[in-house]
């Protein structure tokens, strides 16, 4: 057998495949990220996956198998990835805080589902939300609505809580935000050292948050020790 050379691309894959590298708290997207249409990108991941498929050795015109391919793409576009485009962004529109409300409100339990960038596999979850409002708040289902938008796309959990936090902050326009995520990663239970019990949680503490008795008394919402 004949031993082709690799390519820089396919050693610094091997290099890399098991090493979890972050980069920043932006996902990474190429500066030609949003030039095919919705419809252009189903149809090249369809034909895509086809190929996948067909090298695992699947047989594409069993009627169980054969729409697959579209279905696949069309669910990577419009709905498990449909965060990596800016148009779905939600618009959070600030209200006066006519009632004067200025300790923190907690939104806790908020479900999320996302997909680890290293596997393509589900991270299921819960989002914990607070903020203290600097004279203006948000409707509670666009609080949602970000962590929503944020899990929709190929993430690490790192990441997703920072970006979630981000945006509260530019939205609410203050420091006074807190949130912590309890998530289960399918690439930790379904495959690799298939742990089925372990959960990840990671934090972000701005502003007020940072001050032991403001974090105890959220953290003490969630049940959660400090």
């Amino acid at each position: 057998m004949l031993n082709t050379p690799q390519t820089d691309y396919e050693t610094m894959s091997e290099e890399l495949s098991e090493n979890h590298i972050g980069t920043s708290t932006e996902t990474p997207l190429r500066p030609d990220a949003f030039e095919k249409d919705d419809e252009l990108k189903i149809a090249l991941i369809a034909k895509h996956f086809k190929e996948i498929m067909l090298i695992l050795g699947l047989d594409l015109t069993d009627d169980s198998l054969k729409g697959t391919p579209h279905r696949v793409a069309k669910m990577y576009v419009k709905e498990v990835f449909s965060g990596l485009k800016p148009e779905n962004k939600p618009v959070a529109k600030l209200f006066e805080n006519k009632y004067k409300y200025n300790e923190m409100l907690v939104e806790k339990n908020i479900t999320f589902y996302s997909n680890c960038e290293h596997h393509f596999v589900p991270i299921a979850g819960k989002a914990h939300v607070a903020y203290i409002s600097n004279g203006h708040v948000i409707g509670l289902s666009k609080i949602n609505r970000i962590v929503q938008y944020f899990a929709k796309r190929p993430q690490v959990q790192e990441r997703l809580t920072m970006q979630i936090a981000n945006e509260l902050k530019n939205a609410l326009k203050t420091e006074d935000v807190a949130i912590v995520i309890d998530a289960a990663h399918m690439c930790v239970s379904s495959r690799g050292v298939q742990d089925v019990n372990s959960q990840t949680i990671t934090a972000y503490y701005g502003g007020q948050f940072k001050q032991e008795a403001r974090k105890k008394e959220f953290l003490e919402y969630l049940n959660l020790k400090d």
